[in-house]
Formats: C-alpha cells, sequence, structure tokens
C-alpha cells in the first residue's frame, strides 16, 4: 500500500475531513504536539514504562485532531490554503503536480525525514543537543513544506478542472 494511502486511512481524511483539517485550530494544534511527543519520550528516565501513557494520548490526539474542528467558513488563511495544498499533493495522480514543486517537495521530504532521524536519534541517546538540532531542523523543513503547499495551492487552482475549483470544493 501506498504511503499516502496509510496516511488517509489513519487520519481519516475523507473530503469532508480534509476541511475540518484546514481549520486553524487543528492545523496549530497539530503543529504544537511535537515538544510534547519529546517530553513524553524523554520523561522514560524519570517515569519509566508509564511515559507510554502520555506517549498513546499523544499519538491519539494527533490522530484523531483533524476530525474535531469545524470546517473553516474561509479558506484564506495560511495554514489552511497548506492542508489544501497537501491535499492536491496527494491526489497528484489525478492532477499532477508541476515538476518544479515536484522537486522540490521531494527535497523537503527529504530535509524532514533527515530532520526526523537525527530528532529521533537525540531522544534515544538522551542527547539535548541532538534533540534540538533535529526538532528545529524539523520544524524549518515542514514550516518550508507547508510554504510550497500554500504555493501549490495558490498557483494550481485556476487551472484545475471546475468540479475542483475554490468555490465548489469548500461549499
Amino acid at each position: 500500500m501506498h504511503v499516502d494511502n496509510v496516511l488517509l486511512k489513519t487520519f481519516s481524511l475523507n473530503d469532508e475531513n480534509w476541511l475540518k483539517h484546514a481549520n486553524p485550530w487543528s492545523i496549530w494544534s497539530r503543529f504544537a504536539t511535537l515538544p510534547f511527543i519529546e517530553l513524553a519520550i524523554w520523561s522514560r528516565v524519570w517515569i519509566g514504562g508509564y511515559c507510554l501513557i502520555p506517549l498513546f494520548l499523544l499519538v491519539l490526539w494527533l490522530v484523531i485532531n483533524p476530525t474535531l474542528f469545524k470546517a473553516p467558513k474561509t479558506f484564506t488563511s495560511w495554514g489552511s490554503k497548506a492542508v489544501l495544498g497537501e491535499r492536491m499533493l496527494l491526489n497528484r495522480s489525478q492532477v499532477p503536480i508541476p515538476p518544479a514543486h515536484q522537486r522540490a517537495i521531494t527535497i523537503l521530504n527529504l530535509l524532514q525525514t533527515l530532520s526526523t532521524g537525527i530528532l529521533a536519534y537525540g531522544l534515544w541517546d538522551l542527547n539535548l543537543h541532538l534533540t534540538l538540532l533535529g526538532t528545529t531542523s524539523l520544524y524549518f523543513s515542514k514550516m518550508w513544506f507547508l510554504d510550497r503547499m500554500v504555493w501549490l495551492y495558490e498557483t494550481s487552482i485556476p487551472t484545475l478542472p471546475e468540479e475542483n475549483t475554490n468555490e465548489n470544493t469548500h461549499k
């Protein structure tokens, strides 16, 4: 199964839930979860196996979060456009992504993967410097990726077929 399909099923991202996830509260509350996940993992030093309880709750939060908020009244915020750009990326088999965007997305995904590896090693080794480096580089690469998704969304909307335009998609 393709990674995109696994993500869609894990987060229950159907058409309605994508629009809910475009709510800025959904976007930014998920974005702010990483330090809490790191703290839960690091807390194994202090509370041992009980660290799995907050870690489980945080992962559960990430899974259900996209479905908790109402769809926003408008989709003009930067975060909403980023989410809708991600949706376009995942639908690239129906509407191709311009090559310039695809190249940048690939590079940014590699940067996010490298950052995640540094972060994971830092957490495993309890190395504060690597954990902070991984966190910082992951946040920067994710923000850059999301900004690219905004760019993709804003540049692609006028070229989409009529049934996928901004007006009809968000009613």
